[in-house]
């Protein structure tokens, strides 16, 4: 393993030492990836899990620019890490590595030269609505009778995100089911209406839609002789993903993910997904670990994506907008007003459009989920409307 490691390190330490300078600075990182041993395959369980521990390590230094590293002896293999990031890893150090049940854990310690250069908006939390997955093939779900998976997959990326403890908040909003197939067609002819009230309702700035796309099961594994075995069957497991704006209603990000895992049920039982049984089944382990995976894609595409809220009444002066505590505001925070609305080309096609205005306001209360702002010169502020976007001006620009 140590050969493996040092491979990693002279992979790595060319580019790092191409983009030091001295307003770099180094910084130690611990991180812990995990991956699921499938098959038997250790190597590839190896692999995952160091790109997981490496992720980990450069999303929690701080994402903001695209930094792409291939890592050489097989550990990604034609795959590029790529990550927002800061910085560059200068050094790799293994601390542990253990394997428990069908899954392989390995702690790594890495040296990264994080650029003084920061996101801003990264000390500031963004609130984000999970939504209910959509299953598009209800009859894939017959197996198992799982048709509740929907709700129990969005669960589970709303835990993962809330692991993840970075700057994007995960916000439950998966009770109630919502047609979103709209969503990933390229027409993009989606509802605004609904995205706004998914935002006001959760009190998010951003919305997160996703769909099953595919359950399907492969034919039975074992013989029909061998009736000593345990019916087992593959079964694929397909999810699209989809990053909405809830203040401009744009969409920012998306991506899909999938996996094919071991189905240890028998064909007819019924298995609740909820349960430990499932989860801790391969199929539901492999779920899991794609929800792994996307919860620090999230975080890393939502790292420097500004925190704005919307103003909820006016009284004078006063203005009461959406953002509190929470979101990491602080007494005297200075916040931009803008104007939101919708430009229509000549092909018909409307685009959001937002317009700041000159006027600036200062928190002067501060609750948890909200806040009391005023003028910065204690005026009226002409022409701001309920609804208007607020948007934190950060200092360090």
């Amino acid at each position: 393993m140590k050969s493996f490691l040092s491979s990693v390190f002279v992979g790595l330490s060319a580019t790092a030492l191409l983009t030091f300078s001295p307003f770099t600075k180094a910084q130690w990182y611990e991180s812990t990836g995990h991956a699921l041993v499938q098959n038997g395959d250790m190597s590839a369980a190896k692999s995952a899990a160091v790109k997981d521990a490496i992720t980990q390590a450069l999303v929690f230094s701080g994402a903001r620019v695209s930094s792409v590293q291939t890592l050489v002896d097989g550990v990604l293999m034609q795959d590029q890490l790529k990550i927002s990031s800061h910085g560059e890893i200068q050094k790799i150090e293994l601390i542990s590595e253990n394997k428990y049940d069908d899954k392989f854990a390995i702690t790594l310690r890495l040296d990264i030269f994080a650029q003084t250069e920061q996101c801003p908006q990264n000390s500031f939390n963004k609130f984000l609505a999970v939504t209910q997955s959509q299953l598009n093939h209800r009859e894939q779900a017959k197996m198992g009778q799982i048709f509740d998976i929907d709700k129990a997959v969005s669960k589970n990326i709303f835990s993962a995100l809330q692991k993840s403890k970075m700057s994007a908040i995960p916000v439950a909003y998966y009770k109630n089911a919502i047609k979103v197939d709209k969503y990933f067609t390229q027409q993009h002819d989606y509802s605004t209406a609904q995205l706004e009230e998914i935002a006001t309702r959760s009190n998010a700035q951003y919305v997160l839609l996703s769909q099953i796309t595919n359950l399907s099961t492969s034919n039975k594994l074992n013989s029909e002789y061998a009736f000593w075995q345990d019916e087992s069957y593959q079964r694929s497991y397909q999810i699209e993903l989809t990053l909405f704006d809830g203040t401009t209603y744009e969409q920012l990000w998306q991506n899909s993910y999938q996996s094919q895992a071991i189905w240890p049920f028998e064909k007819t039982a019924i298995i609740d997904v909820n349960s430990d049984r499932f989860w801790q089944s391969p199929f539901g382990q492999s779920i899991s670990e794609i929800n792994h995976s996307l919860s620090y894609d999230i975080q890393a595409a939502m790292a420097c994506l500004p925190t704005q809220g919307k103003i909820m009444h006016i009284e004078n002066s006063k203005i009461v907008i959406n953002l509190g505590k929470a979101h990491g505001l602080q007494k005297g925070q200075l916040l931009s007003i803008a104007h939101h609305n919708y430009l229509t080309d000549a092909a018909g096609n409307v685009m959001p459009h937002k317009v700041t205005t000159l006027n600036t306001i200062r928190v002067e209360q501060l609750y948890q989920q909200t806040a009391v702002a005023v003028s910065i010169d204690d005026k009226p502020l002409p022409g701001v409307q309920i609804n208007d976007v607020v948007e934190i001006i950060s200092q360090d620009l």
